[in-house]
């Protein structure tokens, strides 16, 4: 099965032309190498509310995603809403994909704790909250990227929920 993906960066100096987006070129490449995915959607938004709950609405409705990641906004600083604006456009939350996220990159970094990103499904669609660095993109993506494939069979209808 070959899943489609959205990607959403959140980045202020981003989404101004002033930062290459290089955490996304790291998702991009797992996608398509360890997934198996194709990328139907890729986006730059500054870190602002609306327009990053408009982007997931749009990504899981407009092009139905299976796979919605986002990049950045994830932190301590003030601008940092991503988590809170997943929040408001997800039906459910899946914690266990945050959890072993952060439990895979503290191995790595004890700074790994500090991420607040969240994971949840909307309509049939997981969208699931990664770091802004290339690095915490990298290794937050392959603690969850063996789970992903049955995750997003079960929502799609494909498994049901107790195979394989």
């Amino acid at each position: 099965m070959q899943w489609k993906v959205a990607l959403l960066t959140a980045s202020d100096k981003g989404s101004r032309g002033e930062r290459e987006d290089t955490s996304a070129q790291v998702i991009r490449e797992l996608v398509e190498e360890e997934l198996g995915g194709v990328i139907v959607d890729y986006r730059i938004v500054p870190d602002e509310q609306d327009e990053i709950m408009a982007a997931l609405i749009e990504m899981t409705e407009y092009f139905q995603a299976d796979l919605v990641l986002t990049t950045g906004g994830t932190g301590l600083a003030p601008r940092d809403i991503t988590p809170e604006a997943t929040l408001k456009v997800i039906d459910r939350e899946v914690p266990g994909l945050a959890e072993a996220m952060r439990i895979g990159a503290l191995q790595k970094t004890r700074r790994a704790m500090l991420s607040r990103g969240v994971c949840g499904i909307r309509g049939s669609s997981l969208i699931v909250n990664l770091p802004g660095s290339p690095k915490g993109v990298h290794e937050s993506l392959m603690a969850i990227m063996d789970q992903l494939p049955h995750a997003l069979g079960i929502l799609s209808g494909q498994l049901g929920e107790h195979n394989g």
